[in-house]
């Protein structure tokens, strides 16, 4: 497959070259991780015609991370009308991922404003191995969050359901996981429950119901696939709700899932070591309500 060089965008600045810095040295985001970002998944069709997947929904979600960092975000309009634009630079048919970045700025000139830029990076065709890969199912290994699932409840610094930048934990773990053989990781509260991936949320079938990690409390991100996921469940009239669920049951699961907007639901094969029920045609059903099949 020939490769598809990525689509730099500023706001205030338009559509840039991908190989022109946008960064400065004293950005506090590159510096302090001081700053938030969202991402969504892109369909580029046939014709070459590129359209994104529930924008509104991931723009409000970034505007709530950037509200609760205390960032003033630039106007959706601002956002959409750059999207628009690198949306019609790329034309090779397949997927691909925006992540919407947004920093407080520069830390030695911060009458300059926040950083707001995008990146449009192409991945692939969903038949192609590494973008069905993950959709076939993934081997998971259970590390622990070092809190309980309440830990966020009364401590609103800890930004629990703020998507920032502060991605290093994520990535060790993504990193631990592959030391142990693993494909992804699902954190467990010091408690018991299933929390969400690194970058993913979580869904499972217990009792004929479709249950996903509440937020309150326990700082996970409100996954806006998982919502979706949620509503068209209900909507087909299966059960489906917010519970903690404990690791200890997801043995007797019909089916458990890593949600992201870039790759879907994907099935949860094993869980340290340990295989998981999977039911083809509930995980086609869960692909359906998320819009990937």
């Amino acid at each position: 497959m020939a490769v598809v060089q990525p689509v730099v965008g500023v706001v205030g600045a338009g559509v840039v070259d991908a190989r022109t810095p946008v960064i400065t040295a004293d950005d506090l985001g590159f510096s302090r991780g001081d700053g938030c970002f969202d991402s969504l998944r892109v369909l580029i069709g046939d014709d070459g015609v590129a359209r994104t997947e529930g924008l509104e929904a991931h723009l409000a979600r970034l505007a709530t991370s950037a509200d609760a960092l205390g960032i003033e975000s630039p106007p959706t309009y601002a956002w959409s009308e750059l999207i628009e634009a690198m949306l019609a630079s790329l034309h090779t048919p397949g997927e691909g991922t925006l992540k919407l970045i947004l920093t407080r700025g520069r830390e030695w000139l911060p009458q300059a404003g926040p950083t707001a830029l995008v990146v449009l990076t192409y991945r692939g065709r969903p038949n192609d191995e590494a973008v069905a890969r993950a959709r076939r199912g993934v081997r998971v290994t259970a590390l622990s969050s070092g809190r309980p699932s309440d830990a966020f409840l009364d401590a609103p610094w800890l930004l629990g359901g703020v998507k920032t930048l502060s991605y290093a934990i994520n990535v060790a773990a993504q990193r631990e996981a592959r030391a142990r053989g693993a494909d992804d990781v699902l954190f467990i509260s010091t408690d018991g429950y299933a929390l969400d991936g690194p970058t993913s949320g979580f869904l499972a079938v217990l009792d004929e119901a479709l249950l996903t990690t509440p937020t309150e409390g326990t700082g996970i991100l409100a996954s806006t696939t998982v919502q979706r996921i949620l509503a068209a469940a209900r909507a087909d009239g299966m059960p489906a709700r917010e519970e903690l669920i404990p690791v200890s049951e997801l043995s007797r699961a019909r089916g458990a899932w890593l949600v992201s907007s870039s790759r879907g639901p994907a099935p949860i094969t094993e869980l340290d070591g340990r295989q998981l029920a999977l039911d083809p045609a509930l995980t086609q059903r869960i692909a359906r309500y998320a819009g990937f099949a």
